[in-house]
């Protein structure tokens, strides 16, 4: 079972040497690396190509012009021959039995995607805290990932995401989001309870503060696309909107998912579902 590591890269190249070493210590053997570069105007390109020189599991590619986050991994996607695929940053890093962990899953399982934990990092790559929100999910139809209870590392199958009509390209941010939706649309995921994903904490990272507002918004749209696939007109009694005006309209129709009453039910679902 061949494993695509998806890399979408833009001035990343200085943190490109623990990315590239936690991929080579992998314990699962039988991967990919698909690296796409958006027109990166530092020397990534240079750093990136003098580490993998000589190593054919690793692919390079470029975009012919500066083009986001949206349009590069969708790119990444197409040029992926794995059974399996999973995007890692390439300022961030896997754990070493990252891979082996994920493929076993799919191996014993009728799934069409994982996730873990993760280990936030300071920009060194030291680790710091765990994000204690990611947990197991109730993955039906009003599920959007609001709060945030899925993240890194997330793996799937490759022939599921092409039954979808693919990554928004338009995207700039929420990218993460948008094929978490509608991956999981398509079938079961499973948690896998260990920090297989370390994510680095730096000024320039494309998810940090200064692209909050936007993410926000992306993240927005994302969800009223997911409304719209899924044939949803009605949220907790309120109305779904016609069309996508602003974010906090969208957020606010899901506001309900932050209540204790309706954590308290969907942990318990969850419990029996355990049991079914």
């Amino acid at each position: 079972m061949k494993f695509s590591i998806l890399i979408a890269n833009y001035n990343n190249g200085r943190f490109f040497s623990d990315c590239y070493y936690s991929i080579i210590s992998q314990t699962y053997f039988d991967w990919e690396a698909i690296i796409v570069d958006d027109c990166s105007t530092d020397n990534s390109l240079q750093l990136i190509e003098s580490l993998t020189k000589g190593d054919s599991r690793f692919k390079i590619f470029t975009n012919a012009s500066n083009q986001g986050c949206g349009y590069t991994k969708r790119k990444a996607l197409k040029l992926a021959t794995g059974e399996i695929c999973g995007f890692l940053d390439p300022d961030d890093a896997l754990q070493e039995q990252a891979l082996e962990f994920s493929v076993k899953e799919y191996r014993e399982n009728n799934i069409v995607a994982t996730y873990s934990k993760i280990t936030f990092c300071d920009p060194k790559l030291n680790p710091v805290s765990d994000f204690k929100k990611i947990q197991k999910i109730l993955n039906d139809r009003f599920f959007f990932n609001l709060p945030i209870q899925i993240h890194h590392f997330f793996t799937f199958k490759k022939a599921v995401y092409d039954e979808t009509v693919g990554l928004d390209p338009t995207l700039k941010s929420a990218v993460d989001q948008d094929l978490y939706l509608k991956v999981l649309e398509k079938g079961d995921v499973t948690f896998i309870p260990r920090n297989l994903y370390f994510y680095r904490r730096h000024a320039k990272g494309i998810s940090q503060h200064a692209s909050k507002v936007k993410a926000k918004k992306n993240f927005a749209k994302v969800i009223f696309e997911a409304f719209k696939r899924r044939g949803i007109t009605e949220i907790n009694g309120k109305n779904v909107p016609e069309t996508y005006a602003h974010p906090q309209e969208i957020f606010d129709l899901l506001n309900y998912q932050n209540k204790i009453p309706f954590r308290l039910v969907k942990k318990l679902k969850i419990i029996l579902q355990n049991f079914a």
